[in-house]
């Protein structure tokens, strides 16, 4: 289950299959240094991205 205070970049390495959530978000985060450090909420809220919609899609692209 993907969390909110989880690193972008360990969720994009452990789960390649969310890359697509990333990229529907507009959220470059797989070409962006910062995602080494970043958690998901923190870039979520700089971006100014919903939390709890982006949780939801990337926890069910981990179920396809």
């Amino acid at each position: 289950m993907i969390t909110q205070e989880m690193i972008i970049a360990d969720i994009i390495e452990q789960h390649p299959e969310t890359l697509p959530v990333f990229k529907k978000y507009n959220l470059d985060c797989y070409e962006c240094q910062i995602a080494d450090l970043e958690t998901l909420g923190h870039g979520a809220g700089v971006h100014k991205v919903a939390i709890d919609q982006l949780l939801t899609s990337l926890n069910n692209a981990l179920k396809q």
